[in-house]
Order: structure tokens, then C-alpha cells, then sequence
């Protein structure tokens, strides 16, 4: 049941929420007073958020930008504006030497060789300054709030400037970092999970610039056609005439940790975004196997499909909206069901984050419309 503009009325968020509300999967949000409670994010905020906004990303105390930024997003979903305002403080302050304005945030912070603790690698991570471009743009929008309009168009053009090239052949497209991606006449080692498409589109909306629609054009290239057999590498190389297996490193052909975040961004997809069709014909492999072994691998070969052993429950969260999307109602009550049984790992954060996502997209948290726009659930009309 939508609106006229496409979006879940709350009688529809409140029932799909309702029909989740099994085990630990029960993660629907309560009304506290006039204010929404997520406890979800709550739980994850209490984890891995200290009082100063940092997040820490791993048993070691680091941070990456990633996680910045994923928590920027999840504060947004919640409506969680003092948390927001503190955890982009902290990323500004640690991780832009004070000014985001001025330059992309370093993508690892933690404690250096020397015992003091700071930047470890300057170096950005794309991904991570694309969701906090998209962050603050629709933070903006959706809380009229000139200053975050202002940062995320500021970062956004940054990111346009430094993390991408016209690469032959396939266009403007999204290098993974500013530097180490993109040697001179290539090849150029890419990520297809830094590519999602709704941020792209939607940051095309929020800019009004059309190199966004470009490179949304170029990332569902490679995301399709770094998939032969329909399981997305973790990386992967193109040479200026298509795509190769990543042929050195620990990850060279395998599709795992990073790559489990391109069926999460598909499945979220509006059901009339640009690429979304293309895509899930694409990746039907990987819900096939999914429903006929009744896990997802934590490892699988691209090209023979062989596979290592189950997954983390954070997979199966993070595979429940692509499974709906592609119409596998046994799988995704499979996986359901197992989440049920071995929920993610508390103290896991990257699970958690998974978790986060696909799990509360399927509660109704958020949906994206088709432009690449935000609805949050605390907006959602009557």
C-alpha cells in the first residue's frame, strides 16, 4: 500500500513491520511519546559508538571512514539529529583535520606505531565518502537544514574531482580511493559493493549535476559485467576492453565480505529504479544458490561457483531484501528462520552494520523512491 508518490503509507510500514516481529528479527520501532525509538540502532549505538561520536570498527580500537559513515546513515534512518550532528563532528574533526570542506576523510584511524592515536593512512575510501555525501545531502532535505545541504554538495563535487576517472570504454566511473586505483593507461582494480546505485541517483537529484547519472550509468556496468556467472567479486579488474578476475591478493576471484554489499544495495532498490531490472537478472545465480543450499557461502569462486563453507548470520540479514526483491519467498523464510536460530554476533560490527540495512529495510525503517531519494520511516505520511 503506497501513496501517490510511490511511498509506504505508515498503515503499510506498521503491518510489514508487524510481520517481522519473530525472534530477534523483532526490530520494529516503538513510539516514545512523539519521538520514533529504533532499537536496532540503539543496541548498535551502545555497542560501537562512543560519547564523542566515533565508532570503532574492529577488536584492535580502529575506526574506518566506513563506519562514519554507515552510522551517519543509520542516525538519519533513526532521526537521531543530536547523534548525527556528534558523529559527523567527530569525522570532521579526526578524520578531515577539522574541515570536510577541505578535504576527504581519511579512511583509518586508530592508535599508531608511535602509542598516540590518529590518522594511520590519509589515503579516502570512496565508499565511504559516497555515503556521507549522501548523508548529509538527504539530512538536508529531509531536516531543511541549509548547512548539511551545503557539506554533502561540497563532498560530492570533491568526490567527483578525486575519486573518479574516465576510464575507455566505460566512462566517468568510481574509483575505489584517490590514489593506488588508477595507474596511468590501467588496468584499474574497481569495487562493485562501493557502487550503489540509489546513493548515485540520488546525489544526481541533490547536485543537479549529470555526471552522477554517468557514473550510476558506469557502476551498473560493472557491477553487471564483473558478474559473468551472477556472483559479484570482491574486486575486480578492468582493462580498458572488459573485465578480468583479480589475478593476485588473497581475494583474487572470490566474492565475500565486500561483495555480499551488492545483493544488500540491489534488494533496496525502488522497484522502478534505472539498473534495478538489469541487476537482479544479473545476480538471480546467487539467490538460486541460496535457496537450493540454504545458507549463503562466506566465499564463492565467480567463475566455477565453487564455494566455502556457510556464511555469518550478518550474510543472511543482509541477502533478505535481495531475496524478496527476486521473488524467493522459501528462501528468504530460510533465512529468516536462521537469523532466528544464530542471530549476528553482538560485538560483530560489520554484522551488526549488515543487520542494520538489510533487516531494517525489511521492518520498514527506510525505503529509497526511485530517484534515489531517502524515506525514512519517521517521515512516512499518515
Amino acid at each position: 500500500m503506497t501513496d501517490g508518490a510511490g511511498r509506504p503509507t505508515r498503515r503499510a510500514v506498521l503491518r510489514g513491520a508487524a510481520g517481522a516481529a519473530a525472534g530477534w528479527a523483532a526490530q520494529a520501532w516503538a513510539d516514545a511519546g512523539t519521538a520514533p525509538v529504533w532499537p536496532a540502532w540503539e543496541a548498535f549505538h551502545r555497542q560501537f559508538v562512543g560519547s564523542g561520536g566515533r565508532v570503532t570498527s574492529d577488536a584492535q580500537g580502529q575506526t574506518y571512514s566506513e563506519a562514519q559513515a554507515y552510522a551517519l546513515f543509520f542516525a538519519l534512518l533513526a532521526g537521531d539529529r543530536e547523534r548525527f550532528e556528534r558523529i559527523l563532528r567527530w569525522t570532521e574533526d579526526n578524520l578531515c583535520a577539522g574541515d570536510l570542506t577541505t578535504r576527504l576523510p581519511a579512511w583509518l584511524w586508530g592508535k599508531r606505531p608511535d602509542a598516540t592515536w590518529g590518522v594511520i593512512d590519509d589515503n579516502a575510501a570512496s565508499d565511504a565518502d559516497l555515503w556521507i555525501a549522501y548523508a548529509l545531502a538527504e539530512a538536508g532535505r529531509l531536516w531543511n537544514d541549509r548547512r548539511y545541504r551545503a557539506l554533502g554538495a561540497v563532498l560530492a563535487a570533491r568526490i567527483v574531482r578525486e575519486e573518479t576517472a574516465d576510464l575507455p570504454g566505460l566512462g566517468p566511473t568510481l574509483l575505489p580511493a584517490p590514489r593506488g586505483f588508477a595507474p596511468e593507461g590501467g588496468p584499474w582494480r574497481l569495487n562493485p559493493s562501493y557502487l550503489p546505485l540509489q546513493l548515485l541517483h540520488g546525489l544526481a537529484g541533490a547536485t543537479g549535476q549529470p555526471v552522477w547519472k554517468q557514473l550510476a550509468a558506469s557502476s551498473l556496468r560493472v557491477m553487471v559485467e564483473s558478474a559473468p556467472q551472477g556472483f559479484s567479486p570482491d574486486w575486480t579488474v578492468y582493462a580498458g576492453q572488459g573485465f578480468q578476475v583479480e589475478a593476485e591478493g588473497k581475494d583474487k576471484g572470490q566474492g565475500a565480505y565486500n561483495a555480499i554489499r551488492v545483493y544488500l544495495w540491489a534488494g533496496t532498490l525502488h522497484p522502478r529504479a534505472e539498473g534495478r531490472g538489469p541487476l537482479l537478472r544479473a545476480l538471480a545465480p546467487m539467490a538460486r544458490f541460496v535457496r537450493e543450499r540454504g545458507h549463503p557461502p562466506e566465499s564463492i569462486d565467480i567463475l566455477t561457483g565453487q564455494a566455502g563453507g556457510p556464511a555469518p548470520p550478518g550474510f543472511s540479514a543482509a541477502l533478505l531484501p535481495f531475496l524478496q526483491a527476486s521473488g524467493e519467498a522459501d528462501a528468504l523464510r530460510v533465512q529468516q528462520l536462521r537469523l532466528e536460530a544464530r542471530p549476528p554476533r553482538p560485538d560483530a560490527y560489520y554484522e551488526q552494520c549488515l543487520a542494520l540495512f538489510g533487516q531494517g529495510w525489511m521492518d520498514g525503517a527506510y525505503r529509497f523512491d526511485a530517484d534515489g531519494r531517502l524515506l525514512p520511516r519517521w517521515k512516512a505520511g499518515p
